[in-house]
Formats: structure tokens, C-alpha cells, sequence
């Protein structure tokens, strides 16, 4: 498509459209723009060199140029009666929704954005060709270079570039001219949890450039691409390297492997065939050793440097026959948040290199070993601290959202259009993050969201696969599992849960937690939207809540659990359930505590032993309870206490339809008071609650309260007794009493207990 029609009346390079050269854009008036909460970060932003890092660390030359900075932008409707609507400037790269733009204004379906600077070329880049890289652009962008139309390109996630050489005025200024367009919820396009109207779980959109906008001056024969396959048995490194200009292909290529300053290997050959050394006693890459080996490359006058981790992932079966995840030969639970990486000053940016590593740094201080990077795509430079700090990622696909019993709000219909787009771009994000050795996983889609055509999804899952057979694929991260990929994902809140064990698929938690806390002064807006999964009145509650949960984890890795991901690294927007506000100021769960507590999921996998069953127990007898559902007397719950008057029944007890409800005897009154007597032949190490509770409960040990519970639980949790419950128990018999209360909709109450030892 050419784009006449949207210039039309806006002549690039006249009175009409100034640019201005990148002195005076620096020069210009600039401040973030709005009234939401900023992160400190915000105060190191510098207009004149924004996000000045390299930001390509995958494939390093020494000589470029980043063109980020002021840009004098244009919001422009109408087609081909084209009409201004906005003008002025605006920071690149920040998309133009957000404050750190200086903008932070929304831009509708029906407009086009452009952004506009000039630029000289450096002295000593003639005789060279000259790349001009873009990070990405959202979502649908044009590039013009002195009025020449050079690129067209669909795509807000996937990184592309292009030869500007032949459109350049040699010696002089050169006009750079990018027209975006963000069909926002009108289209079928990749778009993540952006929206037109932030509600809910949907969050503002980033418009425009949103990643750094940079040239390079390269060979005419030249590497575009270096991707490291390793062996980790072996010490065998295959080198694929991606040969791009004129009469490339047959070139020699030489390629030095280092370790530190030490070259431990070299290989030769023609480039485009690949090439392959051997390290002798590789060091292996692990979050808790992330070692990396530099590479350095030469062919012909090109010379890149890159680099590599040795690590293999794959699902195999333990001593026990249970799959799974398996790093470098060896089980390792996985644990982490769900990162969406949004920032209240940048929106889909960081706003400094720093910043993008702190929510990286924030994982390994909570004691965890990954990330799952929730339906967006980061900066390379993001995977690359992740390879460096050790974090291993599940990479979602962003999503698509089309018309569907699920979702209708002005979503189009689903299209083969769409489906090739969709493939499209996600075929060119595995290509370009692929060479990371922290992505172990791809996750093509979440829960539902874009599988309107279940034919079409499976097909892509196989395609994912076939693309980078050196990684797991998990179909479908929760909801709509199509029983494919190499994991089954659930998705479980607020308490952790496991799927069913499989033959071949290992079991992963693909969210669980949302633990809500929303703390004046650090939301993004202060009114009653502010929400959580469950909510808490302070610190102490969400932090004694979270290692709660830290320690239901053993005991589900003993049953099969593989990884778990909890929701989230940060608030996001009115979202508040992070471990972090959504400014980075306020830990709301306090990481002495969680990482301490979160230590557990890495030892042995413990052994469970059933000291009082539940009716969920396969196998097991259904156990009768003692119930009332008039109010007893006040000593009801001790262990002497007269119940001649109760009725006997089996457990469970509520009514069917209540999510996870094993029903054994009906309850449909406002309240029920349980109790059962069972008998000890030592007290338990370590004893858990096996708890379904729908809404409040009380327990009783032995006539003593033990544990208070608000809300419901939609499965049976495992829940730790305090040092003071646990000595309630003894050898011999035992009595367990519990009150329920129902509030609304479904109701449930059952109850075992567990003894989950330290495994060996």
C-alpha cells in the first residue's frame, strides 16, 4: 500500500510539517504529560538521548546511531482530505498514549500518527550501506526517507529494518518521516491487553514507536543473524548464521567462542552453511549459574560480536514415572510471576534500561527462577538481563480478540487474514528472541483469547514447534487446553491447584494468587475500582496470605506440579494485586519473607501422608461427620462436648454445582457445624489442612481455634497449621470441629488433614 493519500496535503519537509534537526529538537520544551502516578525512573529520562543503550546485544557492531529523542509528531484524520488534529512534539520512544511522550493522548482507529525528525550521517559511514532499525512500531507503520516511500510493515511486536543507502542525500540533512496506525479493538491484530478504554484487566493502549529507532552503517555483504544450537551432553555448538546483502552466501565466516577473555573454541567455513565447534567441559547455563560464552564473528569486513548459553529444556519422567520439567538433564521447579510489563510513565516502555532490569532483579529477590511475559514482547535488551541475572521465560504470543460468546464489544470477525498475520508475526518474534537461551517456553495463546477457530489454533501449535523444536510449547496458558504442546496449563485463583497427571504433558500453574492491596498514594487512579482476586487491609495480611500460599506449593510438586506463576510482578493500572505498587515504590509482599518461604519449592519433592481423608480423596472411605445446622451450645466444638443430638452424615457437605464439590450429605441452610473424631499414632511433622471451604469457616483442634477462613476456595487447598495449631494435635485420639457460614451463591464445607514431611 502507498501512502500518498495520508500526505496529502502535508508535504514533508514544508512549512506545513517542520522538522527539525536533532539539536534543536533537544533544545525544545519537553515534560511528562498527565496526572498518574510516575516511577522514579521518570527523573532520568533525558529528552536529548532517551533509552541511549545499545539495543541489539544479541548482534553487537561498534558504529551507530540512535535516532530516539524529540520528533515533532501529527495525529492526522480524514484519509484523503487528510485534517490535523494534534501537532507538537513528542519523546521517542514513547508511545503517545503515555505521559513519558510529553503527549499522553489516546489516538482512535480512524487516525494516523506521524512522527517526523531529520538526521546527518556520521562521518566515515560512506562506502557502507545504511540499516535503519526500528524496535517496534504499533502497529501498522509506514517509513519515508526524504519523501521515498522505503517501507511498509504489519507488525506492533516484531522488530524490522530496512536499506535506507539509496534514499539519502549525501552530505545533507535527511527528513524521517513514520506514519502508524493502531486499529486498537477494531482490528484482529496482535494487541495484548491494550484497549481503547483502560477497564478491568484491559489497559491503555501504546500508539506509535514504542521501541528505540536507531541506523548502523554495514557491509554490502554483511551477518544479519547469529542463533547458537547447543548440546549440553556433547559440548557441541552449531552456529546458523544469517547471511544478508549481495553475494553473501559463499563467504567465509571465522568464529571465535570466549569465555571471559579466554577463547575457548574456533570454527570456519562458508557462512551460510553453518558452522561447528566444541567446548571442552562446557559450563552449562542455569538461574542458578547463567553463564554465558561471547561470540565473535568475521566475514569478509564485517566483524559482530554476539553470545550464547549452553541449556537444554525438555519434559521427561522422574524416578516415579511423573513428567517433568527438566533443565540441563534435571528436574528444576519453576517459579515466578506473571510480568506484563506495563509502567504508569511509559505505559508499554520503560523509561530507563534500569527500570526494565529492576522488575527482572524484583523476581530472584521474591526467591523465584522465571517469568512468564504475559501477551507482550519486551525490548532485547529485557532478555538479555535475563540471561545475565539468570530468569528463565515463558514468552507469551500477544493476543488477538475477535467476535465470540466470550468477547463482542466491537471486535471483528475471525479471518484467514487475521490467522496468516497472526502466524505471521509471531513466526518473526520467535525469530528475533530466539537466540536467548533464558526462553525455555512458547506460549501462542492465552486461556481463549483468539482461538475462535480451534482447527486453525492446533495447527499453530504444531507449526510453533516445528519452528523451534528446541524449546516446550504450551498450547494454551489456561481455560481452552486443545491437549497438544508439551505442557497442560491451568489456571487456578486465588489458591494453587494441579492438573491431572498425563503421559506425556508435564503439569504447570499458568496463573494462581492476585492477592489484592491497592495503597494510596500508589494507584493509578484513587477511587473504588482498584481490585484484587482477594483483598487485604495491609502488608502484614498480604505477606502472611502469600507465604500461605509458598506453602501449599510441596506438597501439590509431590502430587506432580511442575511451575507455578503468580499474578504479578507489579499493579497495572487499577489491577492491584503485584508484589510491587504499580510506581515500584511499595513491596506489598514483603521479599525477606516470600523468598525465605518460596525456598521450599526447590528441595525434594515432600512425602504426603493422609492422617484424616476428605471426600475428594480417590480411593478413600467416605469418612462420617457429626453435623448440626441449628446453633449448639456454646462448647459445641470440644472434644467432650454432648452431640447426641446431631445427625451423622458423609462428607462433603453443601450443595451440588458448587465448583470442586464432592457432595456426601446436602446442606442448603445458612450455616453448618461439623465435627469427627479420629485417632493419632504420632503427631504429624509438618500437618496441613486439606480444606474446601465455601464461604467462612472456623476450625477447631481439640476444642481450640486454629485457623480462621474468609471467603471460599474453589478446590481443595492445602493449608500450613501455625506452630501453636500444629501442637493442638496428639497421639491418640483427636477431635476437629468446624463452623461454616454461607453468604452467597454456592456453599461447601470438608476438610482432611495431611502430613507433608520433607522429602528425602
Amino acid at each position: 500500500m502507498k501512502i500518498a493519500h495520508i500526505v496529502m496535503g502535508l508535504v514533508v519537509g514544508s512549512a506545513a510539517f517542520a522538522f527539525n534537526d536533532s539539536a534543536h529538537a533537544q533544545d525544545a520544551a519537553w515534560k511528562p504529560a498527565g496526572d498518574h502516578i510516575k516511577t522514579r525512573w521518570a527523573k532520568d529520562v533525558n529528552p536529548a538521548a532517551p533509552l541511549p543503550e545499545y539495543p541489539r546485544p544479541m548482534l553487537v557492531r561498534d558504529k551507530w546511531l540512535n535516532l530516539n529523542g524529540l520528533w515533532d509528531y501529527r495525529v492526522v484524520s480524514g484519509g484523503n482530505d487528510p485534517q490535523v488534529e494534534a501537532s507538537g512534539k513528542i519523546l521517542v520512544p514513547f508511545p503517545i498514549e503515555s505521559s513519558l511522550s510529553g503527549v499522553a493522548r489516546r489516538v482512535q482507529s480512524t487516525e494516523m500518527l506521524h512522527c517526523s525528525r531529520t538526521f546527518t550521517i556520521p562521518d566515515g559511514w560512506g562506502g557502507q550501506r545504511v540499516m535503519l532499525h526500528f524496535g517496534a512500531v504499533n502497529w501498522q507503520s509506514w517509513v519515508l526517507v526524504n519523501g521515498q516511500q522505503v517501507k511498509e510493515h504489519s507488525g506492533g511486536y516484531d522488530p524490522f529494518a530496512v536499506d535506507i543507502t539509496n534514499a539519502l542525500k549525501p552530505g545533507g540533512l535527511n527528513e524521517l518521516l513514520v506514519i502508524a496506525n493502531n486499529p486498537g479493538n477494531s482490528g484482529g491484530q496482535p494487541r495484548g491487553k491494550q484497549y481503547d478504554k483502560s477497564h478491568a484487566i484491559w489497559y491503555e493502549s501504546s500508539s506509535g514507536i514504542w521501541q528505540t529507532v536507531w541506523m548502523e552503517p554495514v557491509a554490502a555483504s554483511r551477518i544479519e543473524k547469529i542463533v547458537a544450537k547447543t548440546n549440553v551432553g556433547t559440548g557441541e555448538v552449531d552456529f546458523a548464521v544469517t547471511v544478508g546483502g549481495a553475494g553473501g552466501a559463499g563467504e567465509a565466516c571465522k568464529i571465535e567462542v570466549l569465555d571471559g577473555d579466554k577463547v575457548v573454541g574456533i570454527c570456519q567455513g562458508v557462512a551460510a552453511t553453518g558452522l561447528k565447534c566444541t567446548i571442552t567441559n562446557a559450563k552449562l547455563w542455569s538461574p542458578d549459574a547463567p553463564n554465558l560464552y561471547t561470540v565473535r564473528a568475521i566475514m569478509g569486513t564485517d566483524k559482530v560480536s554476539s553470545y550464547f548459553g549452553f541449556r537444554e529444556i525438555k519434559v521427561a519422567k522422574d524416578e516415579k514415572g511423573i513428567n517433568r520439567l527438566m533443565l540441563n538433564g534435571k528436574p528444576l521447579f519453576q517459579y515466578g510471576p506473571l510480568d506484563q510489563g506495563f509502567w504508569p510513565d511509559g505505559l508499554y516502555t520503560a523509561p530507563t534500561d534500569e527500570a526494565l532490569k529492576f522488575d527482572i532483579e524484583a523476581v530472584k529477590k521474591m526467591g523465584g527462577n522465571m517469568l512468564r511475559k504475559h501477551v507482550k514482547v519486551e525490548p532485547e535488551r529485557f532478555y538479555t538481563w535475563c540471561d545475565k541475572i539468570g530468569i528463565l521465560v515463558w514468552q507469551d504470543m500477544p493476543s488477538s480478540f475477535f467476535k465470540s460468546k466470550d468477547f463482542d464489544e466491537g471486535f471483528p470477525q475471525f479471518d484467514e487474514k487475521w490467522a496468516e498475520n497472526f502466524e505471521r508475526e509471531w513466526k518473526n518474534i520467535m525469530t528475533a528472541r530466539g537466540g536467548h537461551p533464558s526462553i525455555i517456553m512458547w506460549v501462542p495463546f492465552n486461556e481463549g483469547w483468539g482461538q475462535n477457530d480451534q482447527n486453525w489454533a492446533k495447527s499453530v501449535v504444531l507449526k510453533t514447534k516445528e519452528w523451534d523444536p528446541t524449546r516446550l510449547v504450551n498450547n494454551a496458558s489456561g481455560w481452552h487446553d486443545m491437549g497438544d504442546g508439551d505442557v497442560h496449563d491451568i489456571h487456578e485463583y486465588p489458591d494453587p491447584k494441579t492438573p491431572a497427571l498425563e503421559d506425556k504433558r508435564a503439569a504447570v500453574l499458568g496463573e494462581f494468587g492476585g492477592l489484592g492491596l491497592p495503597l494510596e498514594g500508589h494507584t493509578w487512579v484513587n477511587n473504588k475500582d482498584n481490585w484484587g482476586y482477594r483483598s487485604y487491609k495491609n502488608k502484614e495480611e498480604v505477606t502472611a496470605a502469600y507465604c500461605s500460599m509458598m506453602d501449599q506449593l510441596p506438597a501439590l510438586i509431590a502430587q506432580g506440579l511442575n511451575a507455578a506463576v503468580y499474578t504479578q510482578t507489579t499493579d497495572v493500572e487499577i489491577e492491584c494485586n503485584g508484589w510491587l505498587t504499580y510506581d515500584r515504590e511499595v513491596w506489598k509482599v514483603d521479599p525477606v519473607r516470600a523468598k525465605e518461604a518460596t525456598q521450599q519449592v526447590y528441595q525434594s519433592a515432600p512425602v504426603i501422608k493422609t492422617i484424616l481423608s476428605h471426600a475428594g480423596d480417590a480411593g478413600s472411605p467416605k469418612r462420617t461427620w457429626k453435623y448440626a445446622t441449628t446453633e449448639p451450645a456454646a462448647d459445641w466444638m470440644k472434644p467432650d462436648a454432648t452431640a447426641t443430638s446431631w445427625k451423622e452424615g458423609p462428607a462433603g457437605f453443601g450443595t451440588s454445582g458448587t465448583p470442586g464439590a464432592v457432595i456426601g450429605t446436602e446442606w442448603t441452610t445458612g450455616d453448618i457445624w461439623i465435627r469427627t473424631e479420629f485417632t493419632l499414632d504420632r503427631v504429624p511433622t509438618r500437618p496441613f489442612l486439606s480444606i474446601h471451604h465455601d464461604e467462612d469457616a472456623e476450625v477447631y483442634i481439640n476444642g481450640v481455634q486454629a485457623m480462621t477462613l474468609k471467603g471460599y476456595s474453589s478446590a481443595y487447598q492445602l493449608l500450613r497449621l501455625s506452630k501453636e495449631a500444629s501442637a493442638l494435635l496428639k497421639a491418640g485420639n483427636n477431635t476437629i470441629a468446624i463452623h461454616c457460614k454461607q453468604t452467597r451463591g454456592g456453599q461447601y464445607i470438608d476438610c482432611g488433614i495431611v502430613d507433608v514431611a520433607p522429602g528425602k
